[in-house]
């Protein structure tokens, strides 16, 4: 089979910052199944990983990564019971184990879901971990329910591929009142077209909120930079309140400046359950399979937003080009 990988960290403007090769196909036992990729996305982690794991090394063999996938079974091991061959499907994956970005993947059927019928395959792949990412934030670490229906949250870099989805999810979900960041016209306009009830420029956050009738907001979530947000989160979250964050911080917060209010802080990472093999890890199948039917009754939509027509070298360097620019809005997605 076909797959792309890379043997040493390099700038993606280098020639072999990535670097197609051939591979047997791998053959599922236990609870795996065998999927043929269909389309793939790509997400942050991918660029952190491939940027840090082979600094001042050549690995032996090119490592495979990539997050975001949708496909077709084409065969399962001998304790799948929830997949069968010939099933539509699409996952996040895991950090563990080799990626998406190859003609086929082994992926464990506890964090793999049935496709939503009303998606494409591009469509599809543009949706697992950052709808993962943002259900488990919502649902999990809040633990937002009906009687949060009405509350204030915030979310930091709307524009995003999670802080999109969480958006819709906090919006037509939760019943939310979302504000969302951006400081772009651009940025701002697809925040908007998420569902998205107010739209506030992140350079100015305190005065930005405070202006758009917010003393205080009941749920914060993080998708940019703790670090650079901290003092005005702490600032801005109501007393009881709760702040979630899934960015990579370069210092320690200070939490002490929560206690006066009594707020909670949480970590999300959607890899959590697939690392540890946690006992809930079918947890993420089942979320999977809820956000597919919110799809197909239109509650939620697809947040891709550029498609990239082929399984190339030259289409992976482009996607991650664009993530790295940090100008990507929604999701970018590479048809095979």
């Amino acid at each position: 089979m076909k797959a792309i990988g890379f043997k040493q960290s390099l700038n993606i403007t280098e020639q072999d910052s990535f670097v197609s090769f051939e591979t047997d196909v791998p053959q599922p036992s236990g609870r795996d199944i065998l999927v043929k990729v269909k389309a793939i996305s790509v997400n942050p982690v991918d660029y952190k990983i491939r940027q840090g794991s082979a600094k001042d090394v050549t690995l032996d063999q090119p490592k495979i990564i990539g997050w975001d996938a949708a496909g077709t079974v084409e065969a399962v091991g001998e304790e799948v019971s929830a997949f069968k061959i010939g099933d539509e499907v699409y996952y996040a994956g895991d950090l563990k184990r080799s990626g998406c970005n190859a003609e086929y993947q082994l992926v464990d059927e506890r964090i793999v879901g049935k496709k939503p019928s009303s998606l494409s395959y591009e469509a599809a792949a543009a949706m697992p971990l950052t709808t993962l990412t943002a259900w488990e934030m919502l649902f999990e670490r809040f633990a937002i329910t009906g009687k949060d229906k009405g509350k204030s949250i915030l979310i930091i870099g709307g524009a995003g591929g999670v802080g999109s989805i969480a958006t819709q999810l906090a919006k037509n979900v939760a019943g939310l009142v979302v504000i969302s960041t951006a400081s772009r016209p651009e940025t701002a306009d697809w925040c908007r077209s998420q569902g998205a009830d107010h739209v506030v420029n992140h350079k100015d956050l305190i005065n930005e909120v405070r202006n758009a009738g917010f003393q205080y907001v009941d749920f914060i979530m993080d998708c940019v930079n703790l670090n650079f947000y901290w003092d005005a989160f702490a600032e801005l979250i109501k007393p009881q309140g709760k702040i979630g964050s899934i960015s990579d911080p370069k210092q320690p917060v200070n939490l002490v400046q929560l206690k006066s209010k009594s707020v909670s802080f949480h970590w999300e990472l959607m890899f959590t359950r697939s690392s540890f093999q946690t006992e809930d890890m079918v947890s993420q199948s089942n979320i999977l399979n809820s956000a597919a039917e919110l799809f197909d009754q239109q509650s939620l939509k697809s947040t891709l937003n550029n498609t990239l027509q082929g399984f190339s070298v030259a289409n992976l360097k482009e996607a991650h080009q664009l993530l790295e620019s940090g100008k990507a809005i929604g999701k970018t997605v590479i048809m095979f």
